[in-house]
């Protein structure tokens, strides 16, 4: 095996058990999605909507999956990365054979790991307590997911480029989540929100996610606009970190 494979394996194993130490972390993107599916399944499973889908596979697993992928993407993660930055690995790591980068490759890794888990156990109690089916259209699922990922996990990274501290970069994330999160449905129905701000929400990541798996449950072709604005915030992500992210 050879040195830098040996090392990302090293530092994967490192990333995977700081996530496990970290009690809050690991429990709140898991917990707190299961807690809003238990919430409202019992009554949303009921609710037929469109097509024999009922309104907990058109609405509420989208709102819970985007939950997880947004309290890992844009919370946790660039808390690990801050905290690597401030601690002085990233710099120390810089004068070796070994790259900064694979600690942002290890990270990102544990924490799609982490997303697996939260969206895999989210969907097996809603389909085993409360009947949910699976997507109308799974590889429109798959790609929505796929895209989702990407966009709130660039939301993350320009948290970490611009956040100075651990502490800091928890605030700025949870500010993040809970403004996107707002606009995008996660404490419900976007439809009493000014107009202007119902679309802005609807291209924002979160509010795109919710968008896309409804979409892909729902069995309806995902809109195009969604599909642009998730690869747009990916876009805009991805240059911002790239521009702004400081090693040390």
């Amino acid at each position: 095996m050879s040195a830098p494979i040996a090392a990302w394996l090293t530092l994967t194993r490192c990333e995977a058990r700081m996530v496990v130490r970290d009690t809050a972390g690991l429990v709140v993107p898991i917990g707190l999605p299961m807690l809003v599916l238990v919430m409202n399944a019992s009554a949303a499973a009921g609710q037929e909507v469109a097509g024999g889908r009922s309104a907990l596979d058109v609405y509420v697993l989208p709102l819970v999956f985007a939950i997880v992928l947004s309290s890992i993407g844009v919370i946790n993660m660039p808390s690990f990365l801050a905290y690597y930055r401030r601690s002085g690995i990233l710099r120390r790591l810089a004068v070796t054979p070994v790259s900064p980068l694979l600690v942002l490759v290890a990270q990102l890794l544990v924490s799609l790991a982490q997303t697996v888990l939260g969206i895999g156990l989210a969907f097996a109690v809603a389909m085993l307590a409360f009947g949910a089916q699976p997507p109308a259209r799974p590889g429109a699922a798959v790609l929505a997911l796929v895209l989702s990922i990407a966009a709130l996990y660039a939301v993350g990274m320009v948290v970490a480029s611009l956040a100075p501290t651990p502490n800091s970069a928890v605030a700025i994330g949870l500010i993040a989540f809970f403004v996107l999160g707002a606009v995008g449905g996660l404490f419900g129905g976007t439809s009493a929100l000014p107009d202007v701000v119902e679309q802005a929400g609807s291209w924002l990541p979160f509010g795109a996610t919710v968008d896309a798996l409804s979409s892909a449950w729902s069995g309806t072709p995902v809109p195009l606009g969604t599909v642009a604005a998730l690869l747009a915030a990916t876009a805009v992500g991805v240059t911002v970190a790239t521009v702004w992210f400081r090693w040390d």
